[in-house]
């Protein structure tokens, strides 16, 4: 028999769009590079994602897609080491990957992986993003790539003047990610999914996109659980006013003054993705017609079970981009945040990186997990260092979790030492608390859902499985909170202010 129409090694799939051939590879069978929207190319760039046109025949799906334009820090030689993906690089991008179980008879739970990297770069291809494990473990893992930086979170008035009515505008990479998910809802049935069990689980951009999608009315329905990995809760999405001027500015930069848009869309990948930017999910009033932080208020978000915490060391996001100094002109190191972190013995710049680490991660997460709800929310914090690296490092980096979620500690992009069986024990319990939660909606009986008293954590430290922790960072997180309930209440006069003028408006 001819191996590649063999269905043990070769397993054939049957999609809408047409069919697929994956590989079996050890317990999984894996299908790469499958696309799930069109190529948002030519007059498509900028606009929502279409569908994907159907294919004759049988399309292999052995091979990654490739990762979208992106761009990192500008004192960063090699965004590879710190989450980036290597070139070669397209448009041609909005694909996903499939790690499916591959003798299971009953549908299995979904996961779904929005990957990091400030809205500016990575890809759901990348070597530490294997989902195998998850595979291994009776659950079918599905990575995506979206649209980054300014092709994924651009905003022009030559664009929005072209736009049809209701067309979000503003945050293309955010549609991209809900029409991952409406294939995913279906088409993962094919592959062994259920479709009713889906949870959605991200990282620092891919955490605060999720944050966003919750509280999206479009989004609603095509997730049933989240994880939210160092995405924070406090950052404030864009006004749209905000991001035609960010627009207007960066085509200056190009060179274009009142460009139409097929003088934009003429631009090549390579001189967008070279202008700075921020990245963020825009307050349109078609997709978003709040700031997710004043609809997390309100209670106006998507009621479902849900994990989020963060890392011990997420001040590590500092080191590049010349984030120490930016953020030292906000955190400032005064007498009173010296009392509030006595650990750090005075000095200005640990101050700063403790400051951050609560207001930017710590403190919204908790915040986040103690919003009334329905459903349930578990509270964590990561705080392991690997063995090997203990001398160095004093707290668990920015992105340190990913490698034991999805165990894959020897695919770490940074030349890590090699893990320890330390290491690798506590890397398999915290991804069994995972698969736990994506299987039963609960990480375990032994971590306790939040509850603002009593005020649980799972903190993940040395011992395998984590302990549960009450207070957590109490007394620095309280500092923030009280810091930030003026912004919150900022926010959500901003938002009424803006639906208030916008019905009056004339349609």
């Amino acid at each position: 028999m001819n191996q590649i129409n063999d269905a043990t090694t070769h397993p054939v799939v049957t999609t809408p769009s047409g069919d697929l051939r994956g590989r079996r590879e050890g317990s999984a069978n894996v299908f790469r590079g499958i696309p799930y929207a069109a190529a948002p190319v030519g007059d498509l760039r900028w606009r929502a994602t279409q569908p994907h046109p159907k294919w004759e025949g049988v399309r292999e799906a052995a091979e990654f897609g490739l990762a979208p334009p992106q761009a990192g820090p500008t004192d960063v030689s090699d965004i590879v080491s710190i989450g980036g993906a290597p070139e070669p690089t397209s448009e041609d991008s909005l694909t996903l990957n499939i790690w499916s179980p591959a003798d299971s008879a009953a549908p299995v739970p979904v996961m779904v992986w929005l990957h990091g990297g400030s809205n500016r770069m990575g890809a759901g291809s990348l070597p530490f993003y294997d989902g195998s494990a998850f595979a291994r473990d009776g659950v079918l893992l599905v990575s995506v790539n979206y649209r980054l930086g300014h092709l994924g979170f651009f905003a022009h008035p030559a664009l929005a003047s072209e736009a049809p009515a209701h067309e979000p505008l503003g945050q293309q990479g955010l549609l991209d990610q809900i029409a991952a998910l409406e294939w995913v809802r279906d088409n993962i049935a094919a592959f062994g999914g259920d479709p009713t069990n889906i949870t959605l689980f991200g990282e620092s951009a891919g955490g605060l996109d999720i944050l966003a999608l919750m509280t999206a009315k479009r989004a609603r329905g095509l997730f049933h659980k989240t994880i939210v990995q160092s995405g924070g809760g406090w950052l404030p999405a864009t006004p749209l006013k905000t991001a035609l001027e960010r627009g207007v500015a960066a085509a200056t930069a190009l060179g274009l003054t009142n460009p139409d848009a097929a003088a934009l869309r003429a631009v090549e990948p390579k001189q967008l993705m070279a202008v700075e930017g921020a990245f963020n999910p825009v307050i349109d009033g078609r997709l978003l017609d709040r700031d997710p932080v004043s609809a997390f208020a309100r209670g106006d978000f998507a009621d479902v079970p849900m994990m989020i915490g963060a890392n011990s060391g997420e001040d590590s996001l500092l080191n590049y981009g010349g984030g120490l100094k930016r953020f030292g002109q906000i955190i400032k190191p005064t007498d009173k945040l010296s009392a509030v972190y006595p650990e750090a013995g005075g000095d200005k710049d640990e101050l700063v990186r403790l400051g951050f680490r609560d207001f930017g991660f710590a403190a919204p997460a908790r915040w986040i997990a103690a919003r009334p709800r329905k459903s349930k929310a578990w509270l964590y914090a990561f705080d392991y260092v690997e063995e090997a690296r203990r001398a160095t490092v004093k707290r668990a980096a920015h992105a340190a979790e990913i490698f034991h979620v999805f165990e894959t500690l020897d695919q770490r992009p940074d030349d890590s030492p090699p893990a320890t069986d330390a290491d690798r024990a506590v890397s398999a319990a915290m991804h069994a608390r995972w698969v736990a939660f994506a299987k039963t909606g609960a990480p375990g009986a032994d971590w306790p859902a939040y509850n603002p008293v009593k005020d649980a954590w799972m903190v993940f430290n040395a011992t395998p499985g984590g302990e549960v922790k009450r207070g957590w960072w109490k007394t620095s997180l309280d500092h923030h909170l009280r810091k930030a309930k003026v912004l919150i209440l900022l926010l959500r006069a901003r938002d009424r202010l803006r639906l208030v003028f916008s019905a009056k408006m004339p349609r």
